[in-house]
């Protein structure tokens, strides 16, 4: 039996539209790529199309675990004195394609993490809920964000690297998203 469909409106089907284009954008950048070419390092830069879609459905991973759960969502206080050489290669691999990994299984993946997080926008209680951030330098000392700012993060690291994949896609193959 399925459940129910929820039918959203104001605000919460604005963010979701929002989120749902720039999913659509960011996905369009791998159609019909090989696993080689979505591993592919076409520019100067180290990022690779498989790579972004794995660091940007990790991050809302990331993001909406810390609505659900606050500051250890996203790991906690990070503490530098902590950062192993381990740590610094999972770092590396969240933004590359390993052996074993496939360009289906990635984005698959994603839209396994869009769709909770739809999910949530759709059942959450209140997007005025907020939890403090993690203490972190990338992080401003004692803030706090609400689910809908933490929702507006997700919609502004979707659109960004949507960027990045457009030219990184450009570079393997002369295509474009847009044009």
């Amino acid at each position: 039996m399925n459940a129910p469909t929820v039918t959203v409106t104001g605000e919460r089907a604005d963010l979701l539209q929002s989120l749902r284009q720039h999913r659509e954008f960011f996905l369009f950048t791998v159609k019909d790529l090989t696993d080689e070419q979505a591993a592919s390092r076409p520019t100067v830069s180290e990022l690779c199309l498989g790579g972004l879609i794995k660091h940007v459905g990790q991050a809302e991973k990331g993001w909406v675990d810390f609505i659900l759960e606050g500051p250890a969502g996203l790991g906690g206080d990070f503490d530098p004195t902590q950062w192993s050489e381990e740590m610094q290669q999972e770092r590396a691999n969240e933004f590359a394609m390993v052996e074993g990994e496939t360009l289906a299984s990635i984005v698959s993946e994603y839209e396994g993490i869009a769709a909770r997080t739809d999910e949530l926008v759709a059942s959450l209680d209140s997007l005025d809920i907020s939890h403090p951030l993690p203490s972190a330098p990338w992080f401003e000392a004692g803030a706090r964000w609400s689910a809908r700012r933490a929702l507006l993060h997700i919609i502004a690291e979707t659109a960004q690297h949507a960027g990045h994949a457009d030219m990184l896609r450009e570079a393997i193959d002369g295509s474009k998203t847009m044009g």
